[in-house]
This record gives structure tokens, C-alpha cells and sequence, in this order.
């Protein structure tokens, strides 16, 4: 299994390796604790896709081999118990649109063409409908609901950070299946760390007063700064009210490991895409 270069930014064992097969992926033992869904981030392991896109390719927009990224979503759907046929995808553009999921969904974005545009978040209250979002640094943020029964799956970068995509999906929630924010149990997942995100004052002005001092730091160029979306991400869920012991926070950057995880920033846009999977249990 792979050697994992750990940040020392987010939570220590937040986050752990599994394997089947040649396949390795990456779980939240905080999610797997509330027995209500099934959820993975995958790794760059165990598919058949080739050359910058190697071996997991999830995107079928870089242009990679469809039949490969198919094959791919076949074999996340293995270790899911799922297949492609029950999966939906985002349609992400930095944006905090969400959308929910239900049975007509379907296969959106990933066995059909997508039906909707602009949407970086997707909530349901369907057991067996796998959510899908995309990733080579953004943020993935996960949301269950194991009270309500009922799951959220949303991509943040800077852009959604800042905009506070994980608050609009606490209270998304709320509003579509009466959650109430004490109860969600969430994660931030693997992403850029402070210590690989560097950004100019433009960034940094967008963030400077509305989040905690700790979340910006002078950079190692001057005129730049490092940016934590982990630590931004987790302050706008306290503040939407949901617990501290309800937040895992990774420590698994893509940058620091490029031969593992595909990553925007290490690979100059050379690169597939990452994905997160998260799907509601059946009650049986």
C-alpha cells in the first residue's frame, strides 16, 4: 500500500487507506461510525486508464478513453455494492448551487449525458443512489444525516469556500429534509494543504476579516500568502452549527502526494480526476 505524506495541518487518522485488490481508496472512520452510508475518496490505484491519466480516471471531460473511465466507475461501484446505472455526478463550476438527487437522476453525468449544469453540491434522502463529485485540489465536503437519513456531497474550492458552500449545504439540508446542524456528522477531504496553496492578495482579500486569522499566512514569496481551505471549511461549519466531534478534517494533501492522487497544482493541469462517492444505506 501506499506511503502516505501526511500534512501537519487537519486531524490526525481523520482519514485511512483501504484496498481491494489493486484498487486502493480512502475512508472516514467518523462517516463509516454512523452506519448509514457507504463513501469513498479514490486514489490514482487500481484502474485502467493510462499515461497523465493514470490508473483512476473519473472524468470523462480531460480526454481520456470513455470505455477506460467507464471501466473505472465500474470498479468503485464493486467496492460500493453499486453500479455506473446508480450513480449521479455534478455538474461543478465553482458555483454553490445544489441540486437534489432522486431515482430519475439516475445515471446522470456519468452512463447519460448531464441534465442540469452549474451545480457543486448534491443532497438525497434515495438509499442506493451513489452522489459523485470531482477533484485534483478542490475540496470535498461530505454530510450525513444519520437521524433524517439523508446525505450531501458538495466540492468547494476557493471560490466555494468563500461563498460558504459548506453553510448553503447545512442549510440546504434543513430546509429539504429537516436536519438539524447538531446532528450532521461531516468531513472535509483530501485536498490542497495551506502549506502547497499559495495565492495572490486578490485571494487573500476575499478571505482577510471574514475567517480566522490562522486560515491566512504570509507567504513564502513576498506579496503572496498560504491559504487553508481546511481550516476555513471547518470554521463555517461550527459556525452553521455543527459540532466539533462532528467534523473530520483530512490530512492527506494531493499535492504532497502527486503519484497517488491527481493534482491540479503538481501536475500543471496534466492530470485526470479524483472523485468522492457517497451513498445512503438501505434501512434493510
Amino acid at each position: 500500500m501506499y506511503q502516505l505524506i501526511r500534512s501537519k495541518h487537519g486531524d490526525k487518522n481523520s482519514i485511512q487507506q483501504r484496498q481491494a485488490g489493486e484498487l486502493e481508496y480512502l475512508v472516514f472512520p467518523k462517516l463509516e461510525e454512523t452506519g448509514a452510508v457507504k463513501h469513498l475518496f479514490t486514489t490514482r490505484t487500481g484502474g485502467v486508464s493510462s499515461g497523465i491519466y493514470a490508473t483512476m480516471n473519473l472524468s470523462f471531460s480531460r480526454g481520456d478513453d470513455p470505455l477506460n473511465v467507464m471501466e473505472n466507475y465500474r470498479r468503485i461501484g464493486e467496492v460500493l455494492g453499486t453500479d455506473p446505472e446508480h450513480m449521479v455526478a455534478s455538474r461543478q463550476t465553482h458555483t454553490t448551487n445544489i441540486h437534489a438527487v432522486t431515482e430519475k437522476d439516475c445515471g446522470n453525468g456519468i452512463g447519460r449525458a448531464s441534465s442540469y449544469e452549474d451545480i457543486d453540491g448534491l443532497v438525497t434522502d434515495v438509499p442506493g443512489i451513489a452522489l459523485v463529485t470531482y477533484y485534483a485540489d478542490c475540496v470535498p465536503l461530505y454530510f450525513v444525516d444519520p437521524v433524517h437519513r439523508a446525505i450531501g456531497l458538495a466540492h468547494s474550492g476557493w471560490r466555494g469556500t468563500v461563498a460558504g458552500m459548506a453553510a448553503c449545504m447545512v442549510l440546504y439540508m434543513q430546509e429539504h429534509f429537516h436536519s438539524r446542524p447538531e446532528e450532521l456528522v461531516t468531513a472535509i477531504g483530501p485536498s490542497i494543504c495551506a502549506d502547497c496553496y499559495e495565492i495572490g492578495e486578490d485571494v487573500a482579500e476575499q478571505f482577510r476579516g471574514h475567517f480566522p486569522e490562522k486560515v491566512l499566512q504570509k507567504g513564502k514569496t513576498p506579496g503572496k500568502y498560504q491559504l487553508d481551505l481546511w481550516q476555513a471549511n471547518r470554521s463555517i461549519l461550527l459556525n452553521a452549527g455543527v459540532l466539533p466531534e462532528h467534523i473530520a478534517v483530512t490530512d492527506v494533501c494531493t499535492c504532497h502526494n502527486p503519484e497517488y492522487l491527481f493534482s491540479h497544482r503538481a501536475s500543471h493541469g496534466q492530470r485526470g480526476n479524483l472523485a468522492a462517492f457517497l451513498m445512503l444505506k438501505n434501512n434493510s
